[in-house]
């Protein structure tokens, strides 16, 4: 299983940033996670100095989001849908998708859902529950 450390992926979102100012060729990954920087231009700061982004504490008391927690989460829920795992996440995220008229806005509702999974699971000291995950996904997808 890939199990990158916080720098490694640090550093990932910020190689993928620097390529994507200078034109230079990506892999898939990178092209996939490129795309998520293009949709979070306030995350362009943040991108721009590795050592810096490695270095910086984004512990939530400053209200400031995690930009690389919140692009991790988009590339993890682009792979869920990929490979449609937990089964039905892709058809709940496209359901979302077509009900907000945009898959960045269903990306970040599901966010919600994903992040809710996992808070329980580490306090529950049981797995993540997916089928949990899809059903959240769903009732969102089903209301206004």
């Amino acid at each position: 299983m890939f199990n990158p450390s916080q720098e490694e992926v640090r550093r990932f979102f910020c190689d993928v940033h620097a390529r994507q100012r200078n034109a230079q060729p990506m892999d898939a990954l990178q092209t996939l996670a490129g795309q998520w920087l293009a949709e979070h231009p306030e995350y362009d700061a943040e991108m721009a100095d590795a050592d810096a982004a490695v270095a910086k504490s984004f512990d939530g008391a400053d209200g400031q989001t995690n930009p690389f927690l919140h692009l991790s989460m988009h590339l993890s829920i682009s792979e869920q849908c990929s490979i449609d795992q937990p089964r039905g996440i892709r058809q709940a995220v496209e359901l979302l998708a077509a009900r907000r008229g945009s898959v960045h806005d269903a990306h970040h509702e599901a966010m919600e859902c994903l992040g809710t999974m996992l808070w329980e699971s580490q306090r529950s000291g049981r797995p993540p529950d997916g089928n949990a995950y899809v059903a959240c996904v769903q009732r969102r997808a089903t209301k206004d």
